[in-house]
């Protein structure tokens, strides 16, 4: 590792604790205090729980996305993610297609509108293009993917005729030194040239993810800002989540949503996107004089739990209903054991009516999850 990745490791590892965010949102979110952790499954429907219509919580939400990762591999090894020496589960114990399929078939009966393909990095496993053909076909209102991008290029333009809506690519540095210390692997221009091949195969709005770290990339907020408003593509600003292999994360690492609004407004005024009734993780904002927009994903330091309306599916084939819970019901086995469709939708019900208001990260009983967000899928 370069002297430059060298000193990254070392101060995402080594970092301040305590940095502060202080809340923007009018309504408060209430949070879970209890540990997150696998509930006991009897097989019987849960009292009071739906067992007709929406995917709808103990809360109210009614959940209508659902994240699909379809491997835990990647050909990166970012340093917020991922250790150099990974060890991925067996090619045999994640869903096949045709699994992927019918949950997804099932998830879309039940009032799931938009799909979305994660890993590790999705365009590593084979016929990914074939995958989202199938699930165009459904009739989802929105298929979306995340990616590191370095190998969209020659995919984007059969992607987007399979039925592939748009792309988030990852990119947390616009400097190819330092780019190449976060990622550990690949460089750049390849991330470069493949955000233009996306754009050029209609795969849009293109949005560009920046996790930021505190001493490695927060320098670089004003330089993705430019990036925003010469490009068009809008720039998301993500805070470092309790996720990564290493278990390294603490919160002097964390770059508050708070933070970089302060930063950017200071420089180009912002102006609040308003949206009644859309549901997303990001803060929409467009620069006053209408050139570019940025948002900010600031899951640690001001939760959007009260609107959340996400599941997410694992490659080994377990419905999560909380990025930072540890609560599973397996679906692999329950598939592969014959079951008919009926049984599916009671488990996809079961863990929409299981999860907590809150992810409760800012709780003192917050427990960090077992897994990493490769192992989850983001």
């Amino acid at each position: 590792m370069s002297d430059h990745g060298a000193a990254a490791r070392s101060a995402l590892a080594h970092g301040a604790i305590g940095v502060a965010g202080s809340p923007a949102r009018s309504t408060p979110v209430a949070l879970s205090v209890k540990a997150h952790h696998a509930n006991a499954d009897d097989g019987r429907p849960p009292a009071h729980m739906p067992t007709t219509g929406a995917l709808v919580d103990q809360y109210g939400r009614v959940h209508s996305d659902l994240r699909i990762s379809i491997t835990d591999r990647c050909n990166l090894r970012c340093i917020y993610c991922m250790e150099e020496d990974m060890t991925f589960q067996p090619r045999e114990q994640l869903l096949s297609f045709e699994e992927l399929e019918r949950i997804a078939r099932i998830a879309h009966e039940l009032g799931v509108t938009a799909i979305r393909l994660t890993g590790g990095e999705p365009l590593v496993r084979r016929g990914v293009v074939d995958l989202i053909a199938r699930l165009s076909a459904i009739g989802f209102a929105d298929i979306a993917m995340t990616t590191n991008a370095t190998r969209l290029a020659p995919l984007a333009a059969p992607l987007k005729a399979a039925g592939l809506t748009r792309v988030n690519i990852s990119c947390d540095s616009l400097r190819a030194d330092r780019f190449a210390a976060i990622r550990r692997r690949g460089d750049l221009a390849t991330v470069l040239d493949a955000m233009e091949a996306a754009e050029a195969a209609g795969l849009a709005p293109l949005k560009v993810n920046v996790v930021l770290l505190r001493g490695i990339n927060d320098d670089e907020i004003l330089d993705f800002a430019r990036f925003a408003r010469a490009t068009g593509r809008i720039v998301r600003f993500i805070e470092f989540m309790p996720l990564d292999a290493p278990g390294e994360w603490n919160r002097g690492r964390i770059v508050p949503g708070r933070e970089v609004y302060d930063v950017l407004n200071a420089s180009w005024p912002l102006e609040a996107v308003d949206e009644p009734g859309r549901v997303a993780p990001a803060e929409r904002y467009r620069f006053a004089d209408g050139i570019g927009e940025i948002g900010l994903i600031s899951t640690v330091t001001e939760p959007f739990c009260g609107t959340c309306n996400r599941l997410r599916l694992t490659p080994d084939g377990s419905i999560r209903n909380c990025l930072f819970g540890d609560d599973e019901h397996a679906l692999r086995d329950l598939v592969r054991s014959g079951c008919d469709d009926t049984e599916v939708e009671l488990v996809l019900r079961r863990a929409v009516w299981a999860k907590y208001p809150g992810h409760a990260i800012n709780e003192p009983g917050f427990l960090r999850p077992h897994r990493s967000m490769s192992m989850i899928g983001g």
